[in-house]
């Protein structure tokens, strides 16, 4: 059997035990992860970068545009308070109440028999609810009744008009005077007629007041 003698065994052998050291293969595993870190670091340094850049694109389109915006900001803002001040008119106007109906309603109720001498009314703040006084002079061989029928007519033809209607008397007296009406001498009474009502239309289907004839009934 030949022998054969190996020369190179220890130098072998040292490099094996290089190759295996622990250490060595703990650097190139840290080499490796350091690697693997710098290529993570410098990926999100682009990405940051690219960022960045993007970032400066809009700032730069975003001056171009700012003064635009803006001022069509401040412009939707004006055309708000407009569209809020029209809308408060708007209110104002449909629930303002007008005189010039009432005053033909009063007209029509007035009779050749009575005239009235003096008027005076309200509306209050909140425009629900109006107040007048009438004052005036009837004539008739009953003057009181001719007030009355005064009374009731303004009543029923107010309570077509509007809703929540009271017509009452505050004050009613005989007085000695004597009118002559178509050639008829006639007495004469002294009345004061109070009215409140709410200017809105009644409802519909919502009945006339009652007047005072129809409460004694």
């Amino acid at each position: 059997m030949a022998l054969q003698l190996n020369l190179l065994h220890e130098e072998i052998t040292a490099q094996r035990q290089r190759q295996r050291d622990p250490l060595k293969i703990g650097m190139m595993i840290l080499g490796g992860l350091f690697a693997v870190l710098l290529l993570y670091y410098l990926w999100n340094a682009y990405r940051t970068l690219a960022i960045k850049s993007q970032l400066g694109v809009v700032e730069r389109d975003w001056a171009k545009v700012e003064p635009s915006v803006t001022a069509a900001q401040k412009r939707a803002e004006e055309l708000n308070n407009i569209i809020k001040t029209t809308r408060t008119l708007d209110e104002y106007i449909d629930n303002r109440f007008y005189w010039a109906p009432f005053l033909q309603i009063v007209s029509r109720c007035v009779a050749p028999n009575a005239q009235l001498t003096s008027l005076d009314g309200g509306v209050a703040e909140d425009g629900k609810s109006v107040s007048i006084v009438i004052d005036g002079v009837a004539a008739g061989r009953e003057p009181r009744a001719a007030a009355e029928d005064l009374r009731q007519m303004l009543l029923e033809q107010l309570g077509r008009a509007y809703s929540d209607v009271k017509v009452e008397f505050r004050g009613l007296e005989d007085l000695d005077s004597i009118v002559s009406v178509g050639g008829a001498n006639l007495a004469m009474a002294r009345y004061s007629i109070g009215v409140t009502f709410n200017p809105t239309a009644p409802k519909a289907g919502a009945s006339a007041p009652p007047t005072g004839r129809e409460k004694k009934r």
